[in-house]
């Protein structure tokens, strides 16, 4: 068997996995096996190297919410991508593509940005006709459950010494266990539309898709900031931050942030600056 077809294989496990969940109502779990799916779906269309797919073999369009009938009826390419040349089956609206990198594929872009912003580059107004991010992956809460307690995170605000040459800001919130695994679904926030001096408003609640007495010892929250390199063209990841469980309480609280790449084992953390500069949240428990 070829290595395109193991790969298509793959995706209609991924895919098949998902909608069994979403029919049986376990919204969680099917949430995490549509974005593992559509990770892998963008890495391709992204790749320099795309197998043996053709451009009219690629799905580059999405549309902001599918019911679950219309997505069962993508089955049907998945499994016949190599072939398939009918209509898609229900509308949906192009978006263009922007390339998301990895943190291990990231460039190191600390001087250009120092450059950047001595010589006005990289501003919004430089840049009018740029495309848009998207407006969010944000999720609701859970349901409550006696004796148990739910993390509701307000983002604030985050300071950083460039926050008014940064585009399209927004950020990444994930929860990983200490082996850097995904524990919950990774959510992005809205692009933060607010800058005043050194900071970048956010003022949106990130609502944390486990029961925090269900979480295991010594995971984490983390939160990375991300924004577009227009001259690179691509969104890359400029410092993270990351809150660990004894940490949480209800309240305000401020946490570091350090250089990229997103080390979520904690093991080689570095400051972003030594300027007071921080990541601004707020802590709501629910419980019942």
């Amino acid at each position: 068997m070829s290595d395109v077809n193991k790969t298509i294989q793959k995706w209609h496990a991924s895919f098949r996995k998902g909608t069994d969940f979403d029919s049986w109502g376990q919204l969680v779990e099917a949430i995490d096996e549509y974005q593992i799916l559509a990770r892998q779906l963008q890495k391709e269309v992204q790749s320099t190297n795309p197998s043996d797919f053709t451009e009219d073999q690629k799905c580059t369009q999405s549309q902001e919410e599918f019911k679950l009938e219309d997505l069962k009826k993508l089955e049907i390419i998945i499994k016949s991508i190599l072939t398939y040349n009918k209509d898609f089956p229900f509308d949906v609206q192009p978006v263009p593509l922007r390339r998301i990198l990895a943190p291990g594929e990231e460039e190191n872009l600390e001087v250009e940005e120092e450059e950047d912003a001595a010589t006005g580059a990289g501003s919004p107004e430089s840049f009018p006709n740029r495309v848009p991010v998207l407006q969010g992956t944000l999720l609701p809460r859970l349901p409550s459950e006696p004796r148990m307690s739910l993390l509701t995170i307000k983002i604030d605000k985050i300071g950083l010494k460039d926050a008014g040459q940064c585009i399209d800001p927004y950020m990444t919130v994930s929860v990983k266990d200490l082996s850097g695994i995904d524990l919950n679904p990774v959510q992005d926030t809205p692009v933060a539309t607010r800058k005043e001096d050194t900071y970048i408003h956010f003022s949106v609640d990130i609502e944390i898709q486990r029961h925090i007495e269900r979480l295991p010892k010594g995971a984490a929250i983390f939160f990375e900031f991300k924004h577009y390199k227009p001259k690179k063209g691509f969104t890359s990841t400029k410092c993270f931050a990351f809150m660990e469980m004894d940490e949480i309480k209800p309240g305000p609280i401020v946490i570091e942030l350090y250089k990229k790449p997103t080390d979520f084992k904690r093991k080689k953390l570095q400051l972003l600056t030594k300027k007071p500069l921080y990541l601004h949240l707020h802590q709501t428990l629910h419980k019942d």
